[in-house]
């Protein structure tokens, strides 16, 4: 039994990251890069290097797969443009003007006080050097120029076309039937404003309908000890609103007769111990309907049904529970720890939100993180006001970005409302493509306990996956 909390806290972590491209052997149909290889482009420690520059999609896909999803960039920005009524660029640089382009070590604070008002609380606090008791602290930062970001084509023409369309009940929950595909408000505005921009995360396209992924990960103790190192892959299918691989719109009839949105399969490759194990989901559309969860227990050779109601559970310790996944993955819903949303602030901030060519890393040396690029970013700031007592968060604070919907940071308050755990992110973005993947750094922290969990991640589209790898047999034969 205690393997097994272990290995589903793993996951948790794993998943709630989406990992680093580790992968194992595939049939000959299927394309493949091995964990040896991606060791030459990148290690998790000390490493500096720019590994996206060379570990490109141009190498790693067939021909006619990059084809497909490469599209050209002036039209993809200005599409999306189009879509969300602005460009980014042009909505940042009223708030303390005086912070140019440029690098400014953490002794610049009382130089720049513009830094402490342009940076966000969270962030402003781990701009200095690094030391316990929590690891992924920023002894300096490069500020860059703001960037026009923006998706792919096919999400920008699917979310014109459904423009509003997409309707909310009274109590801000989204009515399934008037959701087809692309971000359903990509124009926030009106009663449930808040409810719509976590909505536009929820139904993200950050990664693509079928991927693979693993994730490398490391945790640390208080003292910086690192007391966790795991790795692992996945494979994950969007069930609806799918416009970049095919098949278009519902994935199948079983999807759409059974209100599925998205599977997955997770395979647990390190520590040895707990190699074998794996766990598959699948995600419901129905607020009120838990998920299905099932795991199979390589020493048992048995499938087993998790139970989906603790969402709340920290299994095993853990930096994240399971309602913490993808960073923040929650239904709303009216009967199942119901929220109430609002948009408390909505202004630009200095966050390191993306990276473009994979330089950024932790350094073993007081585990501070270097190389980051940092930007200003037009942002709404979403409180969830948790209104059942018996849920682990009286609240959580979201950080999400106006131009893409790209949540980069969640702070979660327990109910004596001191900050929890909260997570941060900054995401690969490969600009030929309009795509945020899953494919940078994330630092998971446990602000009571004070433990860090830092990983990096790469995803991969697949169009080859499909119900063979989600289904119970699927389950069993990748454990096998």
């Amino acid at each position: 039994m205690k393997n097994v909390k272990i290995f589903v806290t793993c996951f948790l972590v794993l998943f709630l990251v989406l990992g680093v491209m580790v992968p194992i052997l595939w049939a000959e149909e299927e394309y493949k890069v091995t964990a040896q290889e991606l060791e030459k482009y990148k290690k998790m420690l000390d490493d500096p290097r720019p590994y996206l520059k060379e570990l490109t999609y141009k190498k790693i896909l067939p021909p006619e797969v990059y084809a497909k999803l490469t599209f050209d960039v002036e039209e993809m920005k200005t599409q999306w443009a189009e879509v969300v009524g602005f460009k980014a660029p042009d909505e940042v640089g009223k708030i303390a003007p005086e912070i140019k382009p440029g690098i400014y070590s953490y002794k610049d604070k009382e130089k720049y006080p513009g830094l402490k008002e342009l940076m966000t609380p969270y962030h402003y606090e781990f701009f200095r050097p690094g030391g316990p008791p929590l690891a992924g602290c920023y002894p300096e930062i490069k500020v860059v120029p703001t960037r026009q970001y923006y998706l792919a084509l096919p999400i920008a023409k699917a979310t014109k076309e459904n423009m509003g369309r997409v309707q909310l009940d009274d109590k801000g929950l989204i009515k399934e039937e008037t959701y087809v595909a692309g971000v359903p408000f990509p124009r926030p505005e009106g009663k449930f404003k808040a409810y719509q921009v976590i909505y536009n995360w929820l139904k993200r396209y950050a990664g693509w309908e079928n991927t693979y992924l693993t994730a490398t990960t490391r945790g640390f103790t208080r003292g910086l000890r690192i007391d966790q190192e795991m790795v692992s892959d996945a494979v994950t299918v969007r069930f609806k609103g799918r416009v970049m691989i095919e098949p278009y719109g519902w994935f199948d009839e079983r999807a759409k007769s059974m209100g599925e949105e998205m599977g997955f399969n997770f395979f647990y490759l390190a520590p040895r111990d707990m190699y074998g194990n794996v766990v598959a989901s699948v995600k419901y559309l129905d607020p009120d309907k838990y998920d299905q969860m099932l795991l199979y227990i390589n020493a048992l050779r048995r499938v087993r049904l998790m139970s989906a109601t603790d969402i709340q559970d920290s299994i095993g310790g853990a930096d994240v529970i399971y309602a913490d996944n993808f960073i923040y993955s929650q239904k709303l819903s009216s009967t199942i720890f119901p929220y109430k949303c609002e948009v408390i602030a909505e202004r630009e901030y200095l966050v390191p939100l993306a990276t473009l060519d994979g330089s950024p890393y932790m350094s073993s040396k007081g585990a501070e993180l270097h190389n980051y690029e940092w930007e200003r970013r037009p942002m709404y700031v979403v409180k969830m006001t948790q209104l059942d007592k018996s849920f682990v968060y009286s609240h959580r604070i979201l950080y999400i970005d106006k131009e893409t919907f790209m949540l980069s940071t969640i702070l979660n308050y327990d109910q004596k409302g001191r900050l929890y755990r909260s997570t941060t992110t900054t995401n690969a973005y490969f600009p030929e493509m309009g795509m945020f993947a899953y494919g940078g750094d994330f630092l998971m922290y446990d602000h009571l306990d004070m433990h860090t969990t830092f990983s990096r991640g790469f995803m991969t589209p697949t169009p080859w996956v499909g119900r063979k790898d989600l289904s119970m047999r699927g389950l069993v034969v990748k454990g096998k």
